[in-house]
């Protein structure tokens, strides 16, 4: 028994010290990222990530650019990326022939593993050539002539910009998502579907009314898990953006995100002030992750309870 004690004692504290190594190597991560955005911060103080000046030459930076680039392309990403997922989803857990399932879920997986410099040169050398012909042209003959919307599908059409770099990312995110989709999906209890199929109802109405409801917690961590690898990719965006300092109300024109900006520009950075200006958006970026992931688990939680109150 003294034996089982001493090693329960060791593996206590070794675990204990393994879970708050992880909070030890944020703390450091945070503080050696405002250590370096200090100066930066110093210089042009709060309204940094408000301002849309980025001269290197006058030592004059601001993040506005960089953070507008970087929220663009995630939201269009994710407004892609969650229908087509979702239905991935829906068809290998719920009408995908069981021949098919297993070769279909893993090829959406692999799909995972591909580098992400992989998706940045199919996207710059076969992807914008093929959007610049055929799909810019008709979304600015259509959705270009749209009331309010009309200005985000006009200018120039190139194949490259903030809508290409978004679609990109939409690819990228897709395996994250569909994955996650489907193993929630799997877990709901079959008596419920086949209940509920004995009742006379459709396969949507099952999915709408039975799998949903069932799984939304494990739905929602899928989102949120592809949304903190949109925020954060940096060579496939960099590769189709465009790289321009510059903020325009057309999807069409190029821009910038933080990570491009940051791939694009620190190992060129001449003035100690051009470096913590890049350093302080690697610090915007990581508490913009925090931020997203933080409301995420809130609002899992708060589902949580729901379900506990309905229960």
């Amino acid at each position: 028994m003294r034996i089982q004690r001493i090693q329960d004692a060791i593996f206590h504290q070794v675990t204990r010290f393994f879970a708050f190594s992880v909070l030890a190597i944020m703390a450091a991560i945070m503080g050696s990222l405002l250590y370096g955005a200090w100066p930066a911060l110093q210089e042009f103080g709060a309204g940094f990530p408000f301002s849309a000046e980025w001269n290197p030459v006058a030592d004059r930076f601001g993040g506005l650019i960089s953070i507008y680039g970087t929220l663009a392309t995630s939201v269009i990403a994710l407004v892609v990326a969650i229908p087509v997922s979702f239905g991935i989803a829906i068809f290998l857990t719920e009408l995908c022939p069981p021949k098919l399932r297993g070769a279909l879920g893993i090829a959406v997986e692999l799909l995972a593993a591909v580098p992400s410099i992989i998706y940045g040169m199919w996207g710059l050398f076969v992807f914008a050539p093929l959007f610049a012909d055929y799909v810019q042209p008709v979304l600015a003959a259509t959705l270009g002539n749209v009331p309010l919307v009309g200005n985000l599908f006009q200018g120039p059409q190139n194949g490259i910009g903030i809508l290409s770099a978004g679609l990109i990312l939409s690819v990228m995110v897709i395996p994250f998502i569909a994955s996650v989709m489907r193993d929630v999906f799997e877990v709901v209890p079959g008596i419920l579907k086949e209940s509920a199929y004995g009742l006379g109802a459709t396969t949507w109405e099952v999915v709408w009314n039975i799998v949903l409801p069932y799984t939304r917690v494990g739905v929602i961590g899928g989102v949120m898990l592809g949304l903190g690898r949109a925020l954060g990719e940096t060579m496939a965006v960099t590769f189709v953006i465009g790289n321009a300092h510059r903020i325009s109300p057309s999807l069409f024109d190029a821009g910038n995100s933080i990570a491009s900006t940051l791939a694009n520009e620190f190992a060129e950075a001449a003035s100690d002030l051009h470096v913590s200006s890049l350093i302080a958006l690697g610090l915007i970026l990581f508490f913009v992750t925090f931020i997203v992931l933080s409301l995420s688990k809130l609002l899992l939680m708060r589902l949580g309870r729901m379900e506990g109150e309905k229960t």
